[in-house]
């Protein structure tokens, strides 16, 4: 199952195929006793996506046979064991993909000649997803870090190794010399092959980048390359060789401190941007401000969801599972902010007090 959403990746999906593309959506649970009813559940929204093919009269024969059985290949390769709170299925004719998200999405089956991609765009900002780097003497890792986990992330040549001779660092703790490793050429060599390939990542998967190791090796990677100057530093040394919950533990006080000031900072520009009359609020207002392009910043609660009608001109709020209701609204006007240029940030639930769960500034 997929989990990185890189622009590339995100550009292919959205590029035109031959009708029919098939997206299903079902929401997933992490943990018993909500998911009991997943793998049934997600066997019915895949029966639907084949009705639907079947009942299609612009759909051939050929295509038809073709498309279902890609739904059957990527239901045999969904893993509900370590689900989220989401899946996406994608498949055309010659392909199909899984994807798992971190936040929900609603049922759904959609036919069209793109693949529905904004519930992935909108779960990946959600996520806030990040690189750690680990940095030792005689291995590099990168882990692939998301809101409440880290997993090591085996791309771009990573983990890095070499081998150390002579390297004994019980020896040198005793005699007080434990950064010597970080003064030796192979050793600034061996980062500085780290910091091309961490380059490389950076390119095709841009997001934030921690950086962690012994004070000397943080020091020797900024000296040898650039990737150091715009990573965030965490003088933590051990986690090259350390588990994903110890990195976890590692990082989480680093993230939380962030967060608080992420959300600190949003507060001040809505606050700004009332008294300045920038200030948006609730679906209706900010789905009409997203389609225009005027939206500079978009907050939103984490766990926001809301269903709406298109009525034209504006929403009209609806139950969920309404006939004709748009269930991810919100998915769809954090995708259009984020098209034209917004900062879009996911904000702790009851932040907004009685924004309705969503706010904005304006650019005009």
């Amino acid at each position: 199952m997929e989990h990185v959403l890189s622009p590339a990746t995100l550009t292919e999906l959205r590029r035109p195929r031959p009708y029919p593309a098939v997206s299903v959506l079902t929401p997933t649970h992490r943990r018993e006793p909500y998911n009991a009813q997943d793998q049934v559940r997600l066997r019915n929204v895949v029966a639907e996506a084949k009705r639907q093919l079947e009942a299609d009269p612009a759909v051939s024969r050929d295509r038809r046979t073709e498309v279902a059985r890609r739904l059957d290949r990527a239901l045999s390769e969904v893993d509900l064991t370590h689900a989220e709170d989401g899946l996406v299925i994608f498949a055309a004719s010659g392909e199909h993909q899984v994807w798992s998200l971190s936040r929900s999405v609603p049922e759904r089956v959609v036919l069209s000649d793109t693949f529905l991609t904004r519930n992935l765009v909108s779960a990946q900002t959600a996520e806030r997803p990040f690189w750690v780097l680990s940095l030792a003497a005689d291995r590099v890792t990168l882990w692939n870090g998301g809101a409440d986990r880290v997993t090591e992330a085996r791309v771009g040549g990573f983990p890095l190794t070499r081998r150390v001779e002579n390297f004994d660092p019980e020896r040198q703790q005793r005699v007080g010399d434990l950064p010597s490793a970080f003064r030796e050429e192979r050793t600034r060599q061996f980062l500085r092959e780290t910091d091309i390939a961490m380059s490389a990542v950076l390119r095709d998967h841009p997001r934030r980048l921690y950086v962690t190791g012994e004070p000397a090796a943080l020091t020797l990677l900024d000296e040898v390359g650039g990737t150091a100057g715009s990573a965030v530093q965490v003088p933590h040394g051990g986690l090259a060789h350390g588990t994903p919950e110890a990195v976890w533990q590692a990082m989480r006080p680093v993230l939380e401190a962030e967060a608080r000031r992420s959300t600190d900072a949003v507060a001040r520009a809505l606050e700004t941007a009332r008294g300045r009359r920038e200030f948006a609020a609730g679906v209706d207002e900010l789905w009409q401000s997203a389609r225009d392009g005027r939206v500079r910043l978009l907050a939103v609660e984490e766990n926001y969801r809301v269903s709406a009608h298109d009525a034209g001109d504006h929403l009209i709020l609806t139950e969920s599972g309404d006939l004709g209701s748009r269930e991810d609204i919100v998915d769809e006007i954090v995708e259009q902010c984020l098209e034209t240029g917004a900062d879009v940030r996911f904000v702790p639930d009851g932040m907004l007090g009685e924004a309705d769960g969503i706010a904005g500034v304006l650019r005009y």
